[in-house]
């Protein structure tokens, strides 16, 4: 009979942007046109992977937020399905990345930094 032995498994967090937005929002639709073409394509995407919520239906339940969301686009950073920074509004490129760059070092999620000002970059 052989000897079994365990070994421990350490799980990497599972890290998702989550976008919170409903039908009609203009800002939405801002960030749609902006960012969406090419967040995936990103550091940030790549490290913290879009999840998009409709606010008029219920909140999945493998989400737990710290409070309710009440603007869109809203942007929450979830790790392992909790919240742990949230962009409230949408105001431009620049910002978004600046903001959501500062979300990620806050909470000790690698990530190769998106530089709109690269030759190529988009």
């Amino acid at each position: 009979m052989g000897l079994m032995v365990a070994l421990p498994v350490t799980a990497r967090a599972q890290t998702v942007l989550m976008m919170a937005e409903e039908p009609g929002c203009i800002w939405c639709a801002a960030w749609n046109r902006d960012i969406g073409p090419v967040y995936d394509k990103t550091g940030e995407g790549a490290a913290a992977p879009l999840r998009r919520v409709d606010i008029t239906d219920p909140i999945p339940g493998d989400i737990t937020l710290a409070r309710a969301i009440n603007f869109t686009p809203t942007f929450v950073l979830l790790i392992d399905g909790t919240e742990v920074s949230r962009l409230e509004g949408y105001p431009g490129e620049d910002f978004f990345w600046g903001m959501l760059g500062m979300m990620l070092d806050r909470n000790d999620v690698a990530f190769e930094l998106h530089n709109a000002t690269q030759p190529g970059a988009q």
